[in-house]
């Protein structure tokens, strides 16, 4: 959203326009206290609408149509604020937010947060903060998404695509109603219980980085092997999303045929697809057939998983779904009459050629 302003000297000469922070420093005040009271939000005192009011006068300020839209449900730009834009699951979101906002009339801006670290991750937060940004959605499927959704204040429209495990928590929290999220859990149990079911004795998992110590892939991973009646192997850390970091940690765990504690490694439940590819080659840098020797499992059903060798078995997401979503549930723009609410699909195994029986 853009909030524009005008100033003119006593001599008639135009001089540079007054913004928000200009009239929330004369003020004294937040910028989005400033946004409250151009907006005639209710939960401000007189007193400090007498203030802002009085600032905004003595600089001359004129918020534009714009800010006014977005108080409305309406706005002219969504700015989305993520640490990646090229894994698979980040870039579908993405583009799913696109198309909605395409179809809605809004513009997308995109800003990428290099770290989790806090001064990284509030320098975002304050230049997406003033209401001439317009609205906001956060893909926070990581730390520093999480900690750039829990840093926006109240004054800011925003939606997020979340990790299950933090829309799960959040409970009835009002925020809440503005996230969306896949049922991680029940896609690992669905995935584990297909490993079970073709006869392996256990399963291990190559976990990926989640916003908390243990995500939600992870969970239901355990769940299942526990109801099952399965050992339960401790998990190989997450070193990363990607396809060499897996290589490295699959080469360590496969090369002895058996974990630390002596379980046999026959089947492998990889946190994403980019992993799976990982283990795939590490695998065959070993001599192991796949799936004869080593079963082998994805996240996310990317585009060339179909075409691995072998193809690979892996659990279907709808990112794009969940980013038209994500657009959805900030309110904004217009729907056609026809148009009906976006509906994310629940995730699905596919079944291919990496998993099969244990020799």
């Amino acid at each position: 959203m853009v909030v524009t302003g005008n100033t003119t000297t006593p001599s008639g000469q135009s001089a540079p326009a007054a913004s928000i922070r200009d009239v929330a420093r004369q003020a004294g005040v937040s910028h989005v206290t400033v946004s409250r009271v151009i907006n005639h939000h209710p939960n401000v005192s007189p007193a400090t609408r007498e203030k802002v009011q009085a600032a905004i006068e003595a600089l001359g300020f004129r918020p534009s149509s714009t800010a006014r839209a977005l108080a409305s449900g309406g706005a002219h730009q969504v700015t989305v604020i993520t640490s990646d834009t090229s894994l698979y699951g980040y870039a579908s979101t993405l583009r799913g937010v696109e198309e909605a906002a395409r179809a809605a009339g809004v513009g997308v801006a995109i800003s990428v947060l290099d770290s989790a670290e806090p001064h990284v991750v509030q320098a975002a937060v304050e230049r997406v903060s003033d209401p001439r940004e317009g609205a906001v959605i956060v893909l926070a499927f990581d730390k520093a998404g999480v900690r750039a959704m829990e840093a926006l204040p109240a004054g800011v429209r925003t939606a997020a695509a979340v990790e299950s495990i933090v829309g799960r928590r959040a409970g009835s929290k009002k925020k809440a109603a503005a996230w969306a999220w896949f049922d991680d859990i029940a896609a690992a149990r669905t995935a584990t219980g297909h490993l079970l079911e073709l006869g392996h004795p256990t399963v291990h998992h190559l976990a990926i980085p989640s916003s908390t110590r243990v995500g939600d892939r992870q969970r239901g991973w355990e769940q299942a092997l526990t109801e099952a009646g399965a050992p339960v192997p401790q998990p190989v850390p997450a070193k990363g999303w990607g396809t060499a970091a897996a290589h490295a940690a699959a080469l360590e765990l496969l090369g002895e045929g058996r974990d630390g504690d002596g379980h046999p490694v026959t089947a492998l439940l990889c946190g994403n697809d980019d992993q799976a590819l990982g283990v795939l080659r590490a695998a065959r840098d070993l001599g192991l057939s796949v799936p004869g020797d080593l079963s082998v499992v994805g996240f996310d059903d990317v585009p060339g998983a179909a075409y691995y060798a072998p193809s690979l078995t892996t659990v279907r997401f709808d990112f794009a779904a969940l980013g038209r979503r994500t657009f959805e549930l900030l309110g904004i723009g217009q729907r056609s009459a026809d148009s009906t609410e976006v509906v994310v699909p629940a995730p699905e195994l596919v079944v291919r050629e990496s998993s099969g029986p244990p020799r």
